[in-house]
Order: C-alpha cells, then sequence, then structure tokens
C-alpha cells in the first residue's frame, strides 16, 4: 500500500509497511500512481502522450524512470506487503502483567474553571479530593510489585491541578527516591500544571526531580482567558506566563512543553502558536478539544478546513524558522523517519488499562485519565490489583488490526489505532473510529512526514 500526496512543493510518496518515504519528480509521482492497475505498456503510453518532448523528457527517460519503480519495488520499498497482523498482539502478550507507568491523579480539584474540561474542573463528574501521602505511597509500591524487569518507571503527576497538593508531590517523590536503588528502579516523573502555583520552591523541585513539564497555555490572551479563568471568571493569562517564561528559562529551555487547546473559538491556531513563539517557548503541542457533543467548543465541520490549513501553514513555519536558525518543536510533527518505533510497537497500540494506568485519590484504577469516572471502566485498586478482567482484556485487545476501518488507512502504522478513550466517546465502543480525529492525525502525518523530509533533503545538500 503506498499513500502520495504533494505538499511543500514536493511530490511525497509513502509506502506504508516498508515506512520508505520518496520524494520523486513527476513523471515517477504518476507512474506510482498507475503502476499497479496497469501494464507496463499502457502506463508508458500514457507518460509519453503527456510528457514526451517536454522539458527535454525522452522516450528512454520514461523507460528508465519505470524500470527505477520496479527496481524500487523488488527491494522492498515500494508496494510492500503487510505481513505485520499476525504479530499484532504479540507485545501485549509479552507484556502482558507488567505495568510501565502510573497517572497519579494527585488532585481532583482544580484552581481553575476552565469550560471546556473534560475532567469536568477536575473533579471527574465525582467529589473534590486530594490524594493521601499514604495512598500515593501504596500507588509507588503497586507499580515497583507490577513492573517485572522493566528499569525504567514513569509516573505523571495530575489533575485537576496537581499543585494543589504539592506536599504530597514532594513527599511521593522523596519516597520514591528512597527505594528505587533498593528495588533496581529508575523512576521518571512528569507534572503538568496550569501554573497558577508556579513558585521559586516549584521551580526548584520540578528542575531537580521532573524529566518533563507540562505548561498548559492556550496561546492568545483573548483566546486563553475565554476558557481558562478561575472561579470568579477572571482570566489567567497575565498571572501565569510570567511563571511559565522563569520556570522554562530555569531548566535552561528544555524539557517542557507548552500545551495548548483548539476549539470552535480558535480554528486558526497558528496565531496562538506565534504568540507563545513570541513569548519564548520554543516546545509546543495544540490539542483539539475534546469534548461533548453539541458543546460550545466543538470544532465544526466548518472548522475543519481551516484546521487542516493551519497544519499546512504550521509546517511551513518550522521550515522558515529552521532557515532564520530558531527552530521550535511542535509534539505532533515529531516524527523518526530513519528509525522510530519498533513494528511491535506500531501495530499493538496504546498501552492505557495494560501497561499505564490511572490512579484515583482513593486508589482506584483506570487505564486512564479520560476513563476516570466511567464507572464500568473501574480495573481494580492498588491494594487488591486489577480484578476487571473483561475490560482489561478488552484493551489488551486493542490493536491496529482490532479496527476494520484502520486496516485499510495508510496512517495505521503511525497512530496504532488511534486513542481508545476518543473512540469511546465518539461511538460508545473502545473498537470505534473517531472520524474527526482520524482526519485531523492524517494531515498531521502528512505535514510531520513533508518537514521531516524537507530537512533530510536540507542536510543531503
Amino acid at each position: 500500500m503506498i499513500h502520495q500526496y504533494k505538499l511543500g512543493g514536493m511530490n511525497i510518496v509513502l509506502d506504508v509497511c516498508s515506512g520508505a518515504v520518496h520524494v520523486v519528480d513527476d513523471v515517477a509521482y504518476d507512474i506510482i500512481a498507475l503502476f499497479e492497475e496497469n501494464s507496463r505498456e499502457e502506463i508508458l503510453r500514457q507518460m509519453e502522450e503527456k510528457y514526451l518532448g517536454k522539458d527535454d523528457i525522452s522516450a528512454a527517460d520514461l523507460q528508465e524512470c519505470y524500470d527505477q519503480v520496479v527496481s524500487l519495488k523488488e527491494s522492498g520499498k515500494l508496494f510492500a506487503p503487510d505481513t505485520f497482523e499476525p504479530m499484532a498482539g504479540k507485545l501485549k502478550e509479552k507484556t502482558a502483567g507488567v505495568v510501565k507507568a502510573l497517572c497519579l491523579h494527585i488532585a481532583h480539584t482544580c484552581n481553575l474553571n476552565c469550560a471546556y474540561c473534560f475532567a469536568s474542573q477536575g473533579k471527574y463528574h465525582g467529589d473534590r479530593a486530594v490524594m493521601s501521602f499514604e495512598v500515593g505511597k501504596r500507588a509507588l509500591d503497586f507499580l515497583i510489585e507490577n513492573s517485572g524487569s522493566r528499569h525504567n518507571l514513569e509516573v505523571d503527576f495530575f489533575g485537576g491541578e496537581p499543585l494543589m497538593n504539592f506536599d504530597v508531590v514532594k513527599q511521593l517523590v522523596a519516597y520514591a527516591r528512597s527505594v528505587e536503588k533498593e528495588k533496581g528502579k529508575n523512576f521518571r516523573f512528569t507534572l503538568t500544571t496550569n501554573g497558577v502555583l508556579i513558585d521559586d520552591d516549584v521551580i526548584e523541585f520540578a528542575n531537580k526531580e521532573c524529566s518533563n513539564v507540562v505548561l498548559s497555555l492556550d496561546g492568545r490572551k483573548e483566546i486563553h482567558d475565554r476558557f481558562r479563568v478561575d472561579y470568579a471568571g477572571r482570566g489567567s493569562w497575565e498571572k501565569i506566563v510570567p511563571k511559565f517564561q522563569k520556570l522554562v528559562e530555569a531548566r535552561g529551555g528544555k524539557d517542557y512543553y507548552m500545551r495548548g487547546t483548539f476549539t470552535h473559538a480558535n480554528p486558526d491556531f497558528l496565531k496562538d502558536i506565534q504568540v507563545m513563539l513570541d513569548l519564548g517557548f520554543n516546545e509546543l503541542s495544540m490539542e483539539p478539544v475534546v469534548c461533548a457533543e453539541g458543546d460550545p467548543s466543538e470544532l465544526t465541520a466548518e472548522d475543519m478546513p481551516i484546521v487542516m490549513e493551519q497544519y499546512e501553514k504550521l509546517a511551513e513555519l518550522m521550515l522558515q524558522k529552521d532557515k532564520e536558525g530558531k527552530p521550535f518543536t511542535f509534539y505532533h510533527y515529531m516524527i523518526d523517519l530513519t528509525g522510530g518505533p519498533c513494528i511491535y510497537k506500531r501495530i499493538s497500540g496504546c498501552g492505557s488499562g495494560t501497561e499505564y494506568m490511572a490512579v484515583t485519590p482513593w486508589g482506584d484504577l483506570y487505564p486512564c485519565h479520560q476513563f476516570v469516572g466511567e464507572e464500568k471502566f473501574k480495573l481494580g485498586d492498588i491494594w487488591n490489583g486489577v480484578s476487571n478482567t473483561e475490560i482489561q482484556n478488552e484493551f489488551a485487545a486493542c490493536n491496529v488490526y482490532a479496527r476494520p476501518e484502520c486496516r485499510t488507512c495508510w496512517a495505521r502504522l503511525y497512530c496504532s489505532g488511534g486513542c481508545a478513550a476518543n473512540a469511546y466517546h465518539a461511538t460508545g465502543s473502545v473498537k470505534g473510529i473517531y472520524k474527526n480525529g482520524c482526519e485531523l492525525f492524517k494531515k498531521r502525518m502528512e505535514c510531520a512526514i513533508m518537514v521531516a523530509a524537507s530537512r533530510m533533503l536540507g542536510d543531503d545538500e
């Protein structure tokens, strides 16, 4: 299977199953498009009709180009067959019962009242609560006990707003550090914050203990303050931006990312990216809103073409900033054309519910943070482990071949079947398809491949 498209002044051909990316001229692009459904004679006839005599192209040139396409196919770099389906469940079978990461819901409460919050302002459709040290300690012990031979373990401090329970965050990190050598483990911590409570103590702690910090900023002040308000309805932009700048500067401008959300109010989100750049931030992410159907924040059908165009313009901006010596990272465009994740990871899908779980303030286990509060998805708890094996098995069976629509999608080895939570909220099934999310993902991948190819070609020059 191949995927062909034109972007950034290039003719791009992706060979889906080999992962090979080809940047080709017009003749090769057209030959590849005709290759599987037509004979050599018919293809050359059409090429001669279209190109013969143009730009000094001869019949011999066309024949040589055709033979090069044949050679690429024979070498496995074009029209490679999909031989991966038998492997689809192997990785999860191999790692069954092994947990590598926890999302600790350290605080089911928040000091902001964001209108589009999927977590219902941090409460997750339940009561406000904060995690005690005792529950958090048991969660870390649960992770150690269920991590098998894995050395590196990951813990995300999440909310609500985790800094509303900062003392317990610090206590838990200190506990993890005190046992990791004895247990043969290495903990990597991430903190996600809206920034309101950032101070010098938080900055010092984050720089010492957190491998990554996720900072919530929606870009333009008027956009950010439209949704990200306190309980008095006041915007938070002016309060948090200087704190973010101080934290990022103290981290040396690395190991963080600004995480924004775009909604129906700002499908032209490139303006928000530009504001973040102007503020001195260069590790960026803008995510499409996740909300209920009919919510005023929901992206509409009319928004989608705007968003698609924004992704293309973002790719162009990245390449322009490269030339200016001011490169920046966009999370969804991080792609490695020379290697990337192993094929088992690419086809096995998200590890939610199996190797990754979320822990509520009272110790319940859920497949991931987006399922917290959905009672039927409760897996068990940190004292007794997973008891709802039926749900866990459902998540274990989620892979790129479990969804019929994915089997014929050119992007399947990049999205690995997509987000189970988005699928569930859109269709009622974790094996469903969130169609808008798919279309946005495919556009991001086209842009990411174009940026990566452009950079590789620039390096070659």
